[in-house]
């Protein structure tokens, strides 16, 4: 709810429909504006958004699950109906439609119609670029339902990557059709989560990968850091950790029993190091987050 000094989103949306200027463009400061005015509006997914070219009137067919015409575009599907029944959305109200890549446009409701069509005054395009440094988590399987809060959290967050690994004192373990409906879980819950906390470029959610695989990937990073609990091992704090400018940052995260003697040795090979965070030792459905938010705020990315 707004408070005083708030701006009217419905009414400011409007404006940026109406007013902003043609084509694809616009200037840095508009888009900060923009976004900033629309920050709680509710946030729906388009599959892309070829074929629809706001206030150039660009007709033919829109993107998969709606459609665009000369600034208006209809939103249907599951997204439509969670629009319209859900949050059943009124005339005059601000969306944010984004494809979950970067690509967004704000917008204005014009009508909803039965129980999964949304109308949408569509302001202009958008890209937003990828931060950097881009942060990858490796998370180990954690038991139950505790593997999507890891991601919920993560993505709330605003971790770039979440490569699940079954590391070798993992409970769970990932195998024919239990783990493509694990991993469809992970990403299904990305997405929520990308929606809820109003971002527009999600995480990727990538195929799970072995240790030799982890370890080929540590050895591409620009920081390549284990989170070991063990307070006799050779570990620094990852709060003093000497962190780079751009590039690519990769964490892994270990599962309950912690990561192994040999997983270690592998990730050493790779130039990974061994870094812990506080006193406590957090479980591994939470280090994930709380390690992701000391190194956006380290890295300048929540100033």
């Amino acid at each position: 709810m707004g408070g005083p000094g708030t701006p009217d989103v419905a009414r400011t949306a409007r404006g940026t429909a109406r007013s902003g200027p043609r084509g694809r463009t616009r200037s840095g400061q508009d888009l900060v504006e923009a976004r900033n005015r629309l920050v709680t509006a509710p946030v729906f997914v388009v599959d892309h958004f070829d074929g629809f070219d706001g206030f150039d009137g660009v007709g033919g067919p829109g993107p998969e699950g709606g459609s665009g015409s000369g600034g208006t575009f209809v939103l249907d599907g599951a997204e439509g109906r969670h629009a319209v029944s859900v949050r059943r959305l009124q005339p005059g109200e601000g969306v944010v439609l984004t494809d979950g890549a970067g690509r967004w446009a704000d917008g204005v409701v014009l009508a909803a119609e039965g129980k999964d069509r949304l109308t949408v005054q569509l302001g202009p395009v958008a890209e937003e670029s990828a931060e950097t440094p881009r942060i990858t988590v490796v998370q180990a399987l954690p038991k139950g339902d505790r593997g999507e809060l890891a991601v919920e959290t993560m993505t709330e967050t605003g971790v770039d990557a979440v490569v699940p690994w079954a590391a070798s004192r993992c409970v769970t373990q990932w195998r024919g059709e239990r783990g493509a409906k694990a991993l469809a879980k992970w990403r299904a819950t990305a997405r929520e989560a990308g929606k809820q906390s109003r971002r527009v470029r999600f995480p990727e959610i990538a195929e799970p990968m072995s240790t030799k695989q982890v370890a080929a990937l540590l050895g591409t990073a620009d920081l390549a850091a284990v989170l070991h609990e063990d307070r006799d091992a050779d570990s620094e704090a990852l709060a003093t950790a000497q962190l780079p400018g751009a590039g690519s940052i990769v964490l892994v995260v270990g599962p309950e029993g912690g990561v192994s003697p040999e997983e270690l040795t592998a990730f050493a090979a790779a130039g990974a190091k061994t870094y812990r965070l506080g006193r406590s030792v957090l479980r591994t459905s939470t280090a994930g987050t709380a390690a992701t938010a000391l190194l956006l705020g380290r890295t300048g990315r929540w100033s």
